[in-house]
């Protein structure tokens, strides 16, 4: 599997906690915080909830 890095670049702040859970299972918290992850059809669903909270890169 292909390999993408996923960069938190917006707060949580005011976001629904499905959103905020969802970013913590990516294993992200902080603004600039980077996780590199296998690309799963789960971390792409994940992704594809928060994407406007974050920023992919492939590897």
């Amino acid at each position: 599997m292909a390999k993408v890095k996923i960069t938190q670049v917006r707060s949580t702040i005011g976001r629904p906690k499905r959103q905020v859970r969802t970013i913590e299972a990516l294993g992200l918290g902080r603004i600039n915080k980077s996780v590199e992850v296998e690309n799963t059809p789960q971390i792409a669903g994940m992704i594809n909830k928060v994407s406007h909270l974050v920023n992919v890169t492939e590897i």
